[in-house]
């Protein structure tokens, strides 16, 4: 009976705080007092809510621009949307922060959070990449200007991430000329000419091997479906492709579809294995 009274007593204590916690937060809200809200804002913010502190900081941001407590407000109301997931609102109030204060001891810490912000809206490899880019530009421009900052190895490894994000968009797109190229043979062309471009924009990338395969792929369909005139130009054309993808990567994990094509450029070439190899 006693610690069911005790229960009881602590959860009525518990209600009462938050509910004068709330009639608090409601009251300084609706009210002009200026220094009120800044002093519940950074109380909110500094407990971890930052929902209830970015409302309040939102309010008073404007009146405190050209005072000495702005730089403080202007980076809490940032990175209080960055608290709370709203990182399109935080990335756009880092960049203010950076026009506004650039010789601010948080400069570093608001450029870094900044580029994280966009790397935050980043979608899947297969939409649209214009905030891919754009987390891109922020993160190589933080890389490049801090590159002892504590931050740095995070920032790195977002911005690579991001690049082979865009790496596979770009792949994809190829596949795409490929597949199409199936059914309407001069595509293949194009498809060639996509892989051909990945290999040399994107000598580090972890599809580079991808690239090899489907540009032989694309090669050989093309030449079994020429006219007998361009048949010879154009399997020698993917007998170059093969020897470049065995060359950079002689365990290939398309070998079994590789050694299909070697028998068929042995025999329409004419081809010794030696030859071959070279």
């Amino acid at each position: 009976m006693f610690w069911k009274k005790s229960t009881n007593l602590i959860i009525a204590l518990m209600g009462a705080i938050v509910l004068t916690s709330c009639n608090e937060y409601q009251k300084v809200l609706k009210n002009e007092d200026v220094k009120a809200k800044y002093d519940l804002a950074e109380r909110y913010y500094n407990e971890g809510d930052f929902k209830r502190a970015n409302r309040l900081f939102e309010q008073i941001a404007p009146k405190y621009i050209g005072k000495p407590q702005g730089e403080r407000v202007m980076f809490f109301f940032a990175n209080s949307y960055f608290k709370t997931k709203q990182y399109y609102l935080a990335g756009y109030q880092f960049e203010r922060f950076i026009k506004s204060y650039p010789q601010s001891d948080k400069l570093q810490e608001a450029s870094f959070l900044e580029g994280k912000s966009y790397y935050k809206m980043s979608p899947k490899y297969s939409l649209d990449q214009t905030d891919t880019d754009k987390a891109l530009a922020k993160l190589q421009n933080f890389i490049n200007t801090f590159p002892e900052s504590e931050y740095f190895e995070e920032a790195n490894n977002m911005a690579q991430e991001l690049t082979t994000k865009k790496q596979r968009k770009e792949l994809e797109i190829a596949k795409q000329f490929d597949k199409l190229g199936e059914f309407n043979y001069p595509i293949l062309i194009s498809s060639m000419t996509a892989f051909n471009n990945f290999i040399t924009d994107n000598p580090g990338s972890v599809y580079r091997e991808d690239a090899f395969y489907y540009r032989l792929k694309s090669a050989m369909t093309l030449a079994e479906n020429s006219v007998a005139a361009k048949q010879e130009e154009r399997y020698q054309e993917a007998l170059d492709y093969y020897k470049a993808l065995l060359k950079s990567y002689p365990e290939t994990k398309y070998k079994k579809e590789v050694d299909k094509f070697y028998e068929v450029l042995k025999e329409e070439l004419n081809l010794e294995q030696e030859e071959v190899a070279k």
